[in-house]
């Protein structure tokens, strides 16, 4: 799979934080590249702003300066009513706990990004559908409800939820960091073979040394900026 196309960019990234009369530095100006097909580690202590920088990438978050750009598109551009629709569009999100409506069926859960980008009801549930059956094998699950299901189950329909989209990146923090070390090793698998078949670029937040060595590149954050590490 060719790493050429650089899909995410961000250039000097700042961001600050106030805590009573003291100013925080979190990013003290972080620059990156994604290329497509690319899966990227970030690591570093707890604290350091992992987080923060994951959340900035996906513009749940906007920085206190610097630059973000989805396919050569500066995100930050966009008028703030159009960057959730923006960010529903182009990234899928895995977060270390599942966030699944529990009201909600499998198939449910992962409907709700299309919903919510104004899919009609039988081409998001034909696509909800799809991905559960084909891509991360939940075909007899789909209308079990987040307490029915395992924990590696609950991440599995994350995960559909994070590609139904078929989003430009998936930004993951902790994606097995609730999960057993068996169950997680069955998650990166995961992970790797989707990446294959569907072709997303990936930004994992991690402390899990094997997933980090697994990844194409590791970047350490510390001290507000970013280093490209050997694990």
């Amino acid at each position: 799979m060719s790493k050429d196309k650089v899909v995410l960019e961000c250039r000097d990234l700042k961001k600050s934080y106030t805590s009573g009369k003291d100013v925080i530095e979190v990013l003290k100006g972080v620059s990156l590249e994604l290329h497509k097909g690319e899966i990227i580690a970030v690591v570093g202590p707890s604290g350091v702003g992992k987080s923060t920088l994951l959340h900035l990438l996906g513009a749940i978050d906007k920085p206190d300066d610097g630059r973000i750009l989805v396919d050569g598109f500066d995100v930050l551009s966009l008028p703030e009513d159009k960057i959730a629709a923006f960010r529903n569009r182009h990234f899928g999100f895995v977060f270390q706990f599942h966030h699944l409506l529990p009201e909600l069926s499998a198939l449910e859960n992962v409907m709700v990004p299309c919903i919510i980008a104004g899919m009609e009801m039988s081409r998001a549930m034909k696509r909800a559908r799809r991905i559960l059956e084909e891509d991360v094998g939940l075909a007899g699950r789909l209308h079990h409800r987040p307490r029915e299901l395992s924990g590696g189950e609950q991440q599995r329909v994350a995960v559909a939820r994070a590609l139904v989209m078929n989003p430009v990146v998936v930004l993951a923090d902790e994606p097995s960091g609730n999960l057993d070390p068996d169950n997680g090793r069955l998650l990166h698998d995961l992970i790797w073979d989707l990446r294959e078949k569907l072709g997303q670029s990936y930004i994992i937040v991690t402390h899990n040394v094997e997933l980090a060595q697994r990844c194409d590149r590791t970047l350490k954050l510390f001290d507000g900026v970013v280093e490209d590490v050997k694990i």
